[in-house]
């Protein structure tokens, strides 16, 4: 159970933030990066969620829950009985989720732009914070596991198709026309 009494403690005014094991680190060390760029995707999904459809919402509040679960992975230090860690099995649901939603959309024939639905560009802006806590993870090298990168990996891909889903039901997708201003 989580117990928050205080929301400041003043023992990050030194630029420092503890890890799970009591540890503390710089701010601007990997860990700390890779939990910031996860909670700033967690919360542009939260965005994205008022207004997606019933079924896009319902796949990304688990997503937001495992994004939880994947910030404690990250600041949890090798070598903890029992530390919460993501598992493959998430990332099996993930590419569950992007074979299910890919099988009701048309190929795709062009890049597309990310546009459309206001659902559909906010998953997109969630997309992209997501590759870039995906770059972070990677930067971060044995601090962050093989099967959090493959989480983010992932991630990144669902919430591409999942703008697709919404915009198939909202006009279609915004097609890059190549040199279109030249």
């Amino acid at each position: 159970m989580v117990r928050l009494n205080r929301i400041y403690t003043r023992t990050g005014d030194d630029g420092s933030t503890g890890l799970v094991d009591g540890s503390r680190v710089s701010k601007a060390s990997h860990r700390p990066v890779v939990m910031g760029s996860v909670d700033e995707a967690n919360a542009a999904i939260g965005l994205a969620r008022l207004t997606t459809a019933p079924a896009t919402d319902a796949i990304l509040s688990r997503i937001q829950n495992d994004l939880f679960d994947l910030g404690a992975d990250v600041a949890t230090p090798d070598g903890i009985d029992g530390a919460l860690r993501i598992v493959p099995a998430q990332v099996a649901w993930l590419e569950g989720q992007i074979d299910a939603a890919t099988a009701m959309l048309a190929p795709l024939t062009s890049f597309i732009l990310p546009a459309g639905s206001p659902a559909a560009t906010h998953l997109h802006l969630a997309r992209t914070i997501v590759r870039r806590a995906e770059r972070d993870a990677v930067a971060a090298g044995d601090e962050v596991s093989a099967t959090a990168r493959h989480y983010l990996n992932r991630l990144s891909d669902l919430l591409f198709v999942l703008a697709r889903v919404e915009n198939a039901g909202a006009g279609g997708d915004v097609l890059w026309v190549p040199g279109a201003n030249r």
